[in-house]
């Protein structure tokens, strides 16, 4: 009875040093969001004249008003919006049939193109500007969303293929086969047993492919050159460039620029946990 009091004291004093570690790397990662958020209510004489207070005086939306209509980020967020999802639904479309096929077509053949595949990385993205540009100034692609999906995809897919031939390589065979067997055509197997077998995959494949492409500034500043069309990068970026900073503003467009990430995080975390088991009891 005392080993077992002792055993349950022992877990209890673990448990609840983990926590409390864990909760003090929780607010020191949460922390630098929380500040810009709180900065970016503040007035401007009060953030200029005590920036290090963190809970403001008196709360304004000034600085957001000013940032989403007298300087456009309303267009600006709408470019990085559409051009972020496109990239993300199309990366996930053709990587998970690309890795599918690898694993189930093309077993030992799919090992030297995944490898050729991942090579693409060893290139810096400064090195491929040049090609790109003129690839895409020749096909009457620059300053276009379509040109900047195009540009990101060929980053995106083959690292999305990469990852997902390992979660495609974990699917039971015998799982497809009974389906099959059940009258499910190949279509049938791919959408409703393979895909919510490896549903986290398909989630760390958006959250990667959408961050990227939300925040890439180098390919988005060279092809672009209209106001119309720039992303949301491109914009804060351009703030900085002001005689004067306004820090309220860009505290203001730097929350604008974090939040979606955030959200779209959010909103497809759930499926990393529940995707192990769904496709096997479909």
């Amino acid at each position: 009875m005392m080993e077992k009091h002792k055993r349950l004291k022992s877990g209890w004093v673990g448990n609840t040093i983990s926590y409390l570690y864990l909760s003090v790397l929780s607010v020191m990662a949460v922390f630098p969001l929380l500040w810009i958020v709180l900065c970016s209510v503040k007035k401007q004489g009060e953030l200029l004249s005590n920036p290090t207070k963190l809970i403001p005086s008196a709360v304004t939306l000034d600085n957001f008003k000013n940032v989403l209509i007298n300087l456009g980020f309303l267009n600006n967020i709408g470019n990085s919006i559409i051009i972020a999802f496109s990239s993300t639904l199309i990366t996930i479309t053709i990587s998970a049939l690309g890795a599918y096929g690898i694993v189930r077509f093309y077993p030992r053949f799919g090992k030297l193109m995944t490898r050729v595949l991942i090579t693409t990385y060893m290139f810096p993205p400064i090195l491929l500007a040049v090609p790109y540009s003129i690839i895409m100034g020749k096909a009457g692609l620059m300053n276009t969303r379509i040109g900047l999906v195009i540009v990101y995809l060929s980053f995106s897919v083959p690292y999305a293929i990469w990852l997902l031939v390992g979660f495609f390589q974990t699917v039971p065979l015998e799982i497809e086969e009974a389906a099959r067997v059940d009258g499910a055509n190949k279509i049938q197997v791919f959408v409703n047993v393979a895909l919510p077998i490896v549903a986290p995959g398909l989630v760390a494949v958006a959250i990667y492919t959408f961050i990227n492409a939300w925040n890439e500034l180098l390919y988005a500043l060279i092809m672009t050159n209209s106001t119309s069309k720039m992303t949301v990068s491109i914009a804060l970026k351009s703030l900085e460039g002001q005689e004067i900073l306004d820090w309220g503003t860009m505290m203001a467009a730097s929350v604008l620029v974090v939040v979606p990430s955030i959200i779209f995080f959010m909103l497809i975390q759930k499926k990393i946990a529940g995707g192990l088991s769904q496709g096997s009891i479909k």
